[in-house]
């Protein structure tokens, strides 16, 4: 009976508003720019959740393209996240590191074929050694007998540049000698990268992109904090590596994390908690993690509060998980996970102490999604499963999410089609920026400070949606 009358009261996003406050400053001036992790910032608060009906190489992209993240889903093989990976950072970069090229002695059929297979237009020519001897684009190959060697059909006399190139200068000799494409070498003419017109057009279409130190775009994956082969894999490629588990405050998680982050130089963001004393724990004995992550069961394909009565939702974790860290004064961001389904629901969990908003569902209904598109009754869905739904059990990969349960806690089903990325994160920031100039913030942290919090009763909740109304449709639809 006295753990009943001692109950907290678990509150999430229907049960709480943010009140009106005096506010001086319009939307459109509102910065939305936040933290991830320690070392990275992000130009919006918006991160889409590792699931494989969510986050592959083509969501990750579009939404680092946006100012956002995305982390790559762990329900694969090792060597294909770490190909999603490599796909993201090759997707636009003022200077490719990772250069695709081929060897002069082989043969125009091949050269024909990996350039089809990475989508690219034309391969550096490197000897033995490293040393550039040529280029070859699709044009040299076009129509162009397969059996002959690469050699025989490549440019031999290249432009080339030196490490030191500005972007400016690079446009400049681009446009100069009419070219698309110039390989950057050592003093030795061993390539060292790669620069295209391509890639410096694209810096200029998507101004708000968020970048790493080499221009390339942000990135972040999913891991086990068990699979310590997977982490050194993907650390070599990825920015930031999530840890990807249902309940983290556990001891053997704490234990295989202490050893991981003594093997990676990428920021690592722990989770999934829900509590004070799980962010207190981590604080005091995981040197060196670089954010939490937080919410658990709130997901609208989880049902583990419902099947299993345990679980943490998001908004009350955000704010247990925030006092912990102020207490302690630990600089560490905090992602709100599960549940979110409107910008307001971002405005309150930032409110109350996150500096993101990892969304699923959200984003699952997204052209970029990996999500089957279906057409239903002249409406178009997308497929949208839990990590721990039989299908994604069936395929797993990564088992140990839900190893030790034995029983499904998600579910499976469709999601509306909401259009591309860009338009729904277009929404959600517009709608976002709207939420905080009624709490008269500025900015994220401002918001902090200045958000005055209420709790809505039942009735008020039932009086916040439309209501006395006839609604057609619940729901936006869009043909894709």
């Amino acid at each position: 009976m006295d753990k009943v009358l001692r109950a907290l009261v678990a509150l999430t996003f229907r049960d709480l508003i943010l009140l009106p406050s005096l506010s001086e400053v319009e939307p459109s001036e509102i910065d939305v720019r936040t933290k991830v992790s320690t070392s990275h910032e992000l130009n919006i608060p918006l991160v889409s959740s590792p699931m494989d009906t969510v986050t592959e190489a083509e969501m990750a992209i579009a939404l680092a393209r946006q100012g956002g993240l995305g982390v790559l889903h762990r329900n694969c093989t090792i060597e294909e996240e770490v190909e999603m990976a490599k796909k993201v950072k090759r997707a636009e970069s003022f200077i490719i590191r990772d250069v695709i090229t081929i060897r002069p002695d082989q043969t125009v059929g091949e050269a024909i074929d990996i350039m089809r297979h990475h989508d690219i237009s034309g391969l550096p020519v490197v000897d033995d050694t490293g040393k550039l001897v040529g280029i070859v684009t699709a044009r040299d190959v076009r129509f162009t007998d397969p059996r002959l060697r690469v050699s025989d059909v490549m440019t031999a006399d290249v432009i080339t540049v030196g490490e030191g190139i500005t972007i400016e200068e690079a446009k400049r000799i681009l446009q100069e000698h009419r070219i698309e494409k110039l390989p950057v070498v050592d003093e030795q003419k061993r390539l060292r990268g790669l620069i295209t017109v391509k890639d410096i057009m694209l810096r200029g279409r998507f101004p708000n992109a968020v970048r790493d130190e080499e221009g390339r775009l942000l990135c972040a994956a999913a891991i086990s904090p068990f699979d310590l082969k997977r982490a050194v894999e993907l650390d070599k490629w990825v920015d930031v590596l999530v840890i990807d588990v249902a309940h983290f405050h556990n001891r053997n998680c704490f234990e295989a994390t202490k050893k991981l982050l003594k093997h990676v130089g990428a920021d690592v963001v722990v989770g999934n908690i829900g509590t004070y004393k799980a962010a207190e724990d981590a604080i005091t004995e995981l040197d060196g993690i670089a954010g939490f992550r937080v919410g658990i069961g709130s997901g609208s394909i989880c049902i583990t509060m419902e099947l299993l009565k345990a679980g943490s939702p998001t908004l009350f974790a955000t704010a247990q998980v925030a006092d912990a860290v102020s207490d302690y004064g630990a600089d560490l961001p905090i992602i709100a996970d599960g549940g979110i389904r409107s910008p307001g629901d971002v405005a309150l969990a930032l409110a109350l102490g996150a500096s993101c908003a990892m969304m699923g569902n959200v984003f699952a209904g997204c052209k970029e999604a990996p999500g089957e598109l279906v057409a239903i009754g002249g409406r178009y869905f997308k497929r949208y499963r839990g990590m721990a739904s039989p299908s994604a059990r069936e395929r797993r990969h990564a088992i140990d999410r839900y190893h030790s349960k034995g029983i499904a806690e998600g579910v499976e089903g469709l999601v509306p089609y909401r259009g591309d990325v860009a338009t729904v994160v277009a929404e959600f920031v517009a709608g976002l920026r709207a939420a905080m100039g009624y709490a008269g913030a500025r900015n994220i942290d401002e918001l902090r400070e200045k958000a005055i919090i209420a709790v809505l009763t039942e009735a008020g909740a039932r009086e916040a949606a439309p209501h006395s109304i006839y609604l057609p449709s619940q729901e936006p639809f869009r043909s894709p």
